[in-house]
């Protein structure tokens, strides 16, 4: 495997074995460690500059999260994606974002309120610069209010859990034309049901947005997919 990775950094707060799947989940997420690709927990020590032990508790973790599979007698892998696991994730993740939204329709404060409809400006200053990094970092912090608005820790962890297993695709789908623009009303949406105090279009509203993220989500895999195969024939080409 070549080398991939740089040394992390030792003067974190945090415990190594999170630095380390920090780091691990990153590269995955950028695509540095590719779908398919063999993780070998001496390499992977050696480019990060730390012992196996942490790596290895790393691993564990990122396989519990959906990045990695674990096959016994044939190592450790970079999970793929298939069109059924990313289905099969919506399928759950709409249900459970559909109760949260109904649940912070009913239980939001009024500062947690002013908070979501604060993100919703940043969000639109953000797709008007064109800035992804920022409209993804804010993205994130706008579900993250609307789940702790619920107030249910155990329908949190469990959202975050399927969330962070379609993160890798995030930028893929956000980047999809026109999609940033139908996401902003999307959230303005949720934002309006829950203001309102309206559980059932709260929850339609969470329906409809977990809809169009999967619509939009499996054309950009297609038109990401075909692009690759014309690289690679303009490539064999040469």
């Amino acid at each position: 495997m070549e080398k991939k990775l740089s040394p992390i950094k030792l003067d974190s707060y945090q415990p190594l074995r999170e630095v380390v799947c920090e780091s691990l989940r990153d590269a995955i997420r950028r695509g540095v460690l590719k779908p398919g690709e063999r993780l070998m927990e001496i390499q992977l020590a050696e480019e990060l500059g730390v012992s196996r032990t942490p790596v290895r508790e790393a691993i564990r973790k990122l396989e519990l999260e959906g990045y990695v599979i674990m096959m016994p007698r044939r190592g450790t892998y970079v999970a793929s994606m298939s069109i059924r696991d990313i289905n099969e994730i919506f399928e759950i993740r709409t249900a459970l974002e559909s109760l949260s939204n109904g649940l912070a329709a009913e239980r939001i404060t009024d500062e947690e309120l002013e908070s979501l409809q604060r993100l919703l400006v940043m969000i639109g200053g953000y797709v008007e610069e064109g800035n992804m990094d920022k409209i993804v970092e804010t993205d994130i912090e706008f579900h993250d209010l609307l789940y702790r608005a619920a107030r249910n820790s155990r329908l949190v962890g469990i959202i975050s859990n399927l969330r962070e297993q379609l993160t890798r695709f995030r930028t893929l789908s956000m980047s999809y034309p026109g999609r940033l623009e139908t996401t902003l009303e999307e959230h303005r949406e949720i934002v309006e049901a829950i203001a309102e105090g309206d559980v059932k279009r709260a929850k339609k509203a969470a329906e409809h947005h977990m809809e169009m993220s999967e619509k939009t989500l499996l054309k950009a895999v297609d038109a990401n997919k075909k692009n690759e195969k014309t690289k690679r024939a303009r490539k064999a080409a040469k």
